[in-house]
């Protein structure tokens, strides 16, 4: 967390309007929306003159959030952005720790004259990209280390049902639904806190979960079915999609997600990958359970990083050439795979 020093001079850089943008990464998640939004609202609350950008679009079923029609996406409105982060004087960087997390924009962002506040819970957070630094790895999202910023500067009076709505959804999508990364006290006292605040969770979790089109649904069933491979001696699955696979179910931004969990839902599977083909490269998921650190695995071997249980990666490599460096790789981690978890 921040110094009582840097909190004190975070206060007095808050307590001026400023020209402030809130940023968050590429292929923005429920946690990047959640925190983004929170905090763009909280800060227009305070006075200041705010604006929202995202490198690129977020997926549709978080439409319902307040504030999304008002976040500017620089793949559609590059030019303005452009000056809107020149003319800037603060930015918050959340729930990312490496201004390469900021997509084909990242080198916009690198040149802008404003102080930069980094808030994330990511691990090996690149601390020479920013001027404050909020890292906190064991919590639950980066909305509940939002929250906390906001408390920390005694502001919690101001989080009103708009702005817990955001966090609330931070927290709901970054844990499953509190089925991981939820081992923590301080979460159900945020949430507590936001629910008093007039959060419906039940109608959140319609909103984000129970909003499928049937072309999403019948894609996950496809990835599924026909495009499941089982190693059992590595106690892995792995789903591979295909650029004709996701022009065949008519594919939108975030018609994957949640599809690489399904596979751990087998007693015998450990680790589950999605492969997704795009147009230079492979995107890798990857969903481990117990302590096997998919985040290691990815930064080790695929040009990614994350969370112990939930981590990215990247392959330049063709699709077949891909699952067999992966199965490769696997191999090695046979042992470390190879475990029960007990209850």
């Amino acid at each position: 967390m921040l110094s009582t020093e840097q909190q004190n001079e975070v206060r007095t850089l808050l307590g001026e309007r400023r020209k402030i943008v809130v940023t968050s990464h590429n292929n923005p998640d429920g946690d990047a929306m959640g925190s983004m939004l929170a905090m763009y609202h909280y800060l227009r609350r305070k006075g200041h003159e705010v604006w929202a950008v995202l490198p690129n679009q977020f997926p549709s079923f978080y439409n319902w959030m307040p504030g999304s029609r008002e976040v500017l996406i620089y793949e559609k409105s590059a030019k303005p952005i452009q000056k809107i982060l020149a003319g800037a004087e603060l930015v918050f960087c959340l729930d990312y720790n490496a201004i390469d997390r900021f997509g084909a924009s990242a080198e916009i962002l690198a040149r802008s004259p404003a102080k930069r506040i980094m808030i994330d819970h990511h691990v090996e957070p690149k601390l020479e990209n920013f001027d404050y630094t909020i890292s906190v790895v064991n919590t639950s999202s980066t909305g509940e280390l939002v929250y906390d910023f906001i408390e920390m500067l005694g502001d919690k009076k101001l989080v009103d049902k708009t702005i817990a709505d955001c966090l609330y959804t931070s927290i709901v999508t970054d844990t499953g639904s509190f089925s991981y990364a939820a081992n923590n006290v301080r979460t159900y006292h945020v949430t507590a806190e936001l629910i008093s605040l007039g959060v419906d969770a039940s109608q959140i979790h319609r909103l984000i979960y129970d909003t499928f089109s049937e072309n999403r649904l019948r894609l996950l069933g496809h990835g599924i079915s026909n495009k499941m491979i089982v190693w059992d001696e590595l106690r892995t699955a792995l789903i591979w999609l295909t650029k004709e696979d996701l022009k065949k179910y008519n594919y939108r931004v975030g018609d994957t997600e949640g599809l690489v969990n399904y596979p751990l839902m087998m007693e015998k599977v450990n680790l589950s990958v999605l492969l997704t083909e795009k147009d230079n490269m492979i995107r890798l998921s990857l969903r481990s359970k117990g302590d096997f650190s998919v985040n290691d695995l990815a930064r080790k071997h695929f040009k990614g990083g994350g969370h112990v249980n939930a981590a990215g990666g990247k392959s330049f490599a063709t699709m077949e050439k891909t699952i067999d460096d992966i199965k490769e790789v696997l191999s090695q981690y046979r042992k470390a795979l190879d475990f029960k978890l007990n209850y």
